[in-house]
């Protein structure tokens, strides 16, 4: 529970954000063109991911040298003020430039402490669990930030079904910013009490400087943007981008945030498998397979999703949410395995970190360029089948390392030879 919570925190503040873009837009980036106040808006919320890679350099030796309880409680309350602060900044109206200045100032500090949250409890979850459940564990925490996103579109549903449009625009889209100051002191309390992993003794005595350290590990550092980039670039189009757009729309039937709820409960449930799939089956051969299956489905999901039906919207997100659901449940503990003990937090947290990045957190804004500027349609599918050709040039040449004790696993099983037998 203390690892999944700062998770929880973390993507509800996502979803919360990615579905009030409009408000947000016409808070803090007043201009008559509708198209670069989207785009804008969409800037702020890819700043938050290039600042994760700071925090992962500043945030990951915490948890290598002092300790996981540490990092994770220190990157919970950074990120559970940075949050309330948006919640109750004041508007261009009040305060002029000011107020985008603020608020991209939040969310860089809100990037640089989700730089150590993920991957601190990702790492902390997969070094307490069995070897044979390393998977099912490990997707406990990447759970979390689905059940973060359910929790913000429903918020946001609420929201919008309750209070008049002009009222969520003056003041409504404060309210999930404001009031998720809970999660904050639930989970920081939760981590007080926390206990460190035997392997940290071990860590602790073996770290080394940062920047050597990053450059030791280049080889699991660019394995885990082969592993991660495709998947995380369709879960934020599948469950951000396309929601936001469809909303923007106002057409009858099925509400795009209530069919979303749906979809990510799909998603919820899936995680969980695909990390117990993984345990059996392996996690190199299963992240081949689903990046295979997303490839091939990705055109004809995001073609429902932005053109089709209310019915068909629905069918779009469960074709894209079951093979990144599954993904997603597996990479945790398929990452953490690639990377030495004495550097585990530090370099797994700057590669997640970067490839979040440059591909997540830049998909929106990419998208939105590609069909509002270059008008080309398929591009957005283009894009993501980009990543997945990378993760599978990448993830072919790997070795299965499910199942192994992670004391055996000191160090890239196919980069070097310190593998035990």
């Amino acid at each position: 529970m203390a690892g999944l919570i700062g998770n929880v925190l973390e993507w509800f503040d996502f979803a919360v954000y990615g579905y009030l873009t409009h408000s947000i837009g016409k808070n803090f980036f007043p201009t008559t063109d509708p198209t670069a106040q989207l785009l804008t808006t969409y800037a702020v919320f890819a700043i938050g991911f290039f600042f994760r890679p700071i925090g992962s350099i500043v945030l990951g030796p915490v948890g290598d040298r002092i300790g996981r309880r540490a990092l994770l409680t220190l990157s919970i309350a950074l990120m559970g003020g940075s949050t309330l602060v948006i919640g109750v900044l004041p508007t261009y109206e009040t305060i002029g430039v000011a107020a985008p200045i603020l608020l991209i100032a939040m969310r860089m500090i809100q990037g640089f402490s989700l730089g150590g949250e993920f991957t601190g409890s990702m790492v902390y979850t997969t070094e307490l669990a069995s070897p044979r459940l390393r998977g099912l564990i490990s997707s406990s925490t990447a759970a979390g930030t689905t059940l973060g996103f359910i929790l913000g579109v429903i918020t946001v549903q609420i929201i919008k079904a309750t209070m008049a449009p002009e009222a969520v625009d003056a003041w409504g889209w404060r309210i999930p910013f404001i009031g998720s100051v809970a999660f904050c002191i639930v989970g920081w309390l939760l981590r007080r009490g926390i206990h460190e992993p035997d392997v940290l003794e071990k860590a602790a005595a073996v770290h080394s400087k940062v920047l050597a350290s990053l450059w030791r590990d280049r080889g699991p550092i660019f394995q885990t943007f082969g592993i991660v980039a495709m998947t995380n670039a369709a879960y934020y189009l599948t469950f951000n981008f396309v929601v936001e757009r469809r909303a923007a729309m106002n057409l009858p039937g099925l509400a795009p945030l209530v069919a979303t709820a749906i979809a990510l409960t799909m998603v919820l449930i899936t995680k969980p498998l695909g990390g117990w799939l993984s345990d059996y089956v392996g996690r190199r051969r299963m992240m081949i397979g689903l990046t295979l299956v997303g490839m091939g489905v990705i055109y004809f999901a995001l073609e429902l999703m932005l053109y089709g039906s209310p019915n068909e919207f629905l069918i779009g997100q469960f074709m894209m949410g079951v093979p990144v659901g599954m993904a997603l449940g597996l990479q945790g503990a398929m990452v953490v395995e690639i990377f030495p003990l004495r550097s585990r937090v530090t370099s797994m947290s700057v590669a997640y970190s970067v490839t979040l990045a440059l591909s997540g957190g830049i998909a929106p804004l990419v998208a939105t360029w590609m069909l509002d500027v270059l008008e080309i349609r398929a591009l957005p599918a283009y894009y993501v089948m980009a990543y997945g050709l990378i993760g599978l040039l990448v993830m072919w040449p790997m070795k299965e390392t499910n199942r192994r004790r992670l004391d055996d696993l000191d160090g890239t099983p196919d980069l070097d030879d310190r593998v035990s037998a």
